[in-house]
């Protein structure tokens, strides 16, 4: 008798089958299995080759039934996919006999093999004619002012300091010693030695660089100041400190004037050359947010275009992956849903909504790339690696063994790849037009 499959329940995206394989079979093949094993084992007594095959199902045959059983699932599984065109979503789970008895009949070889299968599917996907696709590129000049307001910075960031018997006022850096306490306690993060602080840079909790205005070099302090309410650290979150402060010294600044020594420090021939550099580097800034918008509608478009079923037990782990990061970042800021100005069901509702357009999208560039043949080279690959080790100098060996020995961690590098390739694949398809803009209109969104 041949194997036989049944399905016994079909939901949605979701399948079961009954499989049955005959004993008879397993048998069969148990013996091939032994039949092989005969011709290179080595057993004390026997010639080799001349090993009874009786002899060694007494001593390997449970171990070569359980091969055989693992082997044969594995195949019947993928005769079961393959037969119906399914496209897994997930890894089928396999229910075999749990009973003593039932397990002990299975390997003596005396029962069948019978087991239940329940897999979920990906649906058919029918993607859209990429061609109708309208988008429009924000396109934003790189103005001369904005060039200079980066200029300014660069100056402001490597102006020199010039001490002063005057009193500290904004603009000035000041050199702190400080020790704080809340309750008369120190806490975590109170002190500091020789401190460097330009006042009016917000650097401090507010209502602390205030303090130090009119001070002189040598002059020490005493003042209270309240952490906000919202604190990131909420053990120190609208508590009122006190800090004995000291300042070391202050210094006035000067100006860095545009000249060729400037520019030569940061290793430029001239300002015209500085200047030129950094118009490139605003041109790349403002084209990596126009890639980003375009990115952002063109998948807004695959989601409006592509409406089917997400595998449940998808969108569950993406939910369950968002849910804890949103959970962890409200209990490290000691904030509740009532805070942020929604309930944890109206919040669940949301993010749950958000994992569905995650799956749906994944899914569908999963099958763009599929059916346009789109992969990740093993050089781009290695060039993603070579790059995160930049990210981290003198640990470069250590990042390296850990996407060599971490295939999820590849993976997770490899999938943001993908989806660029086929995102630029889609754009050259779609009908894209520039739509000229200032550089604040570029920014909205994300300055938001």
């Amino acid at each position: 008798m041949p194997m036989q499959v049944t399905e016994t329940a079909a939901a949605g995206l979701k399948r079961e089958y009954r499989v049955v394989v005959p004993a008879t079979d397993l048998a069969a093949r148990v013996n091939e299995r032994l039949d092989d094993l005969k011709n290179r084992v080595q057993l004390r007594g026997f010639r080799p080759g001349k090993v009874p095959v009786a002899h060694l199902k007494r001593l390997y045959g449970k171990a070569a039934m359980a091969e055989v059983i693992d082997a044969t699932v594995r195949e019947a599984n993928s005769k079961i996919v393959a037969d119906h065109g399914f496209k897994l979503a997930t890894e089928p789970r396999v229910v075999l006999p749990s009973e003593e008895s039932a397990v002990e009949g299975l390997i003596t070889g005396k029962s069948d093999l019978a087991y239940t299968i329940e897999i979920e599917i990906v649906p058919p996907i029918t993607l859209t004619d990429f061609k109708t696709i309208k988008l429009q590129r924000l396109v934003a000049e790189v103005a001369d002012a904005e060039v200079d307001e980066m200029l300014q910075k660069i100056a402001d960031q490597n102006r020199p300091f010039v001490a002063k018997s005057d009193a500290a006022e904004t603009g000035d850096r000041v050199t702190i010693s400080f020790q704080g306490t809340i309750a008369g306690e120190p806490f975590d993060g109170g002190s500091g030695e020789d401190v460097p602080l330009v006042l009016g840079t917000g650097q401090f909790i507010p209502g602390f660089e205030d303090q130090l205005a009119g001070l002189r070099t040598g002059d020490s302090k005493t003042f209270n100041v309240k952490f906000p309410d919202d604190y990131q650290a909420q053990t120190l979150a609208g508590k009122e400190a006190s800090f004995a402060v000291t300042v070391k010294a202050v210094e006035a600044s000067g100006a860095v004037p545009a000249d060729d020594d400037f520019a030569k420090t940061l290793g430029f021939d001239s300002p015209a050359k500085l200047k030129e550099a950094l118009k490139e580097r605003i041109s790349r800034e403002h084209a990596a947010a126009a890639r980003l918008k375009l990115k952002r509608a063109l998948l807004d478009q695959l989601d409006e275009r592509h409406k089917f079923e997400p595998p449940p037990t998808l969108v569950e782990q993406e939910f369950n992956s968002v849910w804890s990061s949103i959970e962890d970042d409200l209990k490290q800021q000691g904030r509740t849903f009532a805070d942020e100005g929604t309930t944890e069901q109206a919040a669940r509702a949301e993010y749950h909504a958000i994992a569905e357009r995650r799956v749906r999208l994944g899914l569908v560039i999963a099958e763009i790339g599929e059916r346009n043949n789109i992969k990740v080279t093993d050089e781009q690959l290695t060039a993603a690696v070579v790059e995160q080790t930049r990210q981290l100098p003198g640990r470069e060996q250590q990042v390296w063994d850990y996407y060599r020995k971490n295939p999820g961690a590849l993976a997770a590098l490899r999938a943001p790849l993908f989806e660029d390739k086929v995102v630029d694949f889609l754009i050259e398809l779609a009908n894209v037009t520039d739509q000229q803009v200032s550089r604040d209109e570029l920014f909205k969104d994300d300055e938001e």
